[in-house]
């Protein structure tokens, strides 16, 4: 069955179908029974379940990481929220070198399987600590599963896939702006089937797109511009697991369309799109017929101004562009692109959670 459904609303399921499904799953986090309720991916949740399975704590990321990875060895199974992902930084010591390794240095006599969430991606001005992107930095420890979902499905099926599924610890990063997007998709009976792994969004043979999180929908309205305006035909994939890039299905669309162009959330050096091209150099750089074009946040702390955040973010007049340059050939192509005034209405603005 189909129907409408927001990101938000499947965040929310998905809490409450973890702790329905699971008796020892638990939610544990700063505001998980606050007003807001963690952008409302929390709501109802401790009134359902009780205190001793929706648990609010104080600010102390580190202590409160501990806690969940010690539930998590002694057979519970501990959803963590951050509502900054830049929070994790005070928890790293307890995410990279215990939550990460343990399976390793016990041979698998110990495990730790949780889930992380952490909210992330443009707002309203929130400046450099509190709006960081962080994929890269946790894809790069062994041990540690990072994913964006991009839409409400995805987040019922990987959700529920680490929680059923999966003995090691899942990093969730969720963009803030994909919480009000509704999205029209299947929401009952969800298969895990490969919920963990990247997807085509749709096909095309003029030029790849490896897209993650909501960079995502924005490649999706930069295809359909450039095939109403010139009649390219673009391929998006949807990377989604970010740690474990699929390369074989990265290089299948390339070898098709010999053009690349990767959108990340973050910034580009030693990047995710770094690795995405690390996968095509080792295997035949020659597929390429003109040289990969990057996405990503401007190599600098996050702006505050509004002003500035439209420079600093990629968008789909960006990837318009990068799109017409791949084809062309050349940056100086004459082929119009979008106006300010078209993408400021396609963009989805984060109303804020207080």
């Amino acid at each position: 069955m189909k129907g409408t459904i927001t990101y938000r609303e499947a965040l929310r399921q998905s809490m409450y179908l973890a702790l329905e499904e699971n008796p020892q799953a638990i939610i544990i986090g700063q505001g998980v029974t606050d007003p807001t309720r963690i952008f409302g991916t929390t709501t109802n949740l401790v009134e359902t379940f009780g205190q001793n399975r929706v648990i609010d704590t104080a600010i102390a990321e580190e202590g409160i990481t501990g806690i969940a990875i010690g539930a998590a060895l002694n057979g519970l199974y501990p959803i963590q929220t951050h509502i900054r992902v830049d929070f994790m930084a005070l928890a790293m010591n307890q995410i990279i070198n215990l939550a990460a390794k343990y399976k390793y240095m016990f041979g698998g006599s110990f495990k730790v399987p949780m889930l992380i969430r952490a909210v992330v991606g443009r707002s309203w001005g929130q400046g450099p600590q509190h709006s960081q992107s962080l994929q890269s930095l946790f894809s790069h420890i062994p041990g540690l599963t990072v994913i964006m979902p991009s839409t409400a499905s995805q987040v019922l099926r990987s959700y529920r896939h680490a929680l059923n599924n999966f003995q090691s610890p899942v990093i969730s990063i969720e963009h803030r702006l994909l919480y009000d997007m509704s999205f029209y998709e299947k929401t009952e009976n969800q298969s895990e089937d490969n919920a963990f792994s990247a997807r085509i969004v749709q096909q095309g043979d003029g030029v790849t797109i490896v897209a993650t999180s909501y960079m995502v929908e924005e490649a999706q309205k930069a295809a359909k511009w450039v095939k109403e305006q010139q009649g390219i035909q673009v391929e998006i994939i949807d990377l989604h697991v970010v740690s474990h890039v699929d390369h074989d299905l990265i290089f299948e669309s390339v070898t098709k369309t010999g053009r690349l162009i990767i959108a990340d959330t973050s910034w580009l050096p030693y990047g995710v799109c770094a690795e995405v091209c690390r996968g095509i150099m080792e295997r035949n750089p020659n597929i390429l017929r003109n040289p990969v074009i990057q996405l990503g946040m401007q190599h600098a702390p996050c702006p505050t101004s509004h002003v500035l955040e439209d420079v600093f973010y990629p968008d789909m007049g960006t990837l318009v562009n990068a799109i017409y340059t791949q084809i062309s050939g050349s940056k100086s192509h004459n082929m119009p692109l979008p106006p300010k005034e078209y993408i400021r209405d396609q963009h989805h603005k984060f109303k804020g959670p207080f």
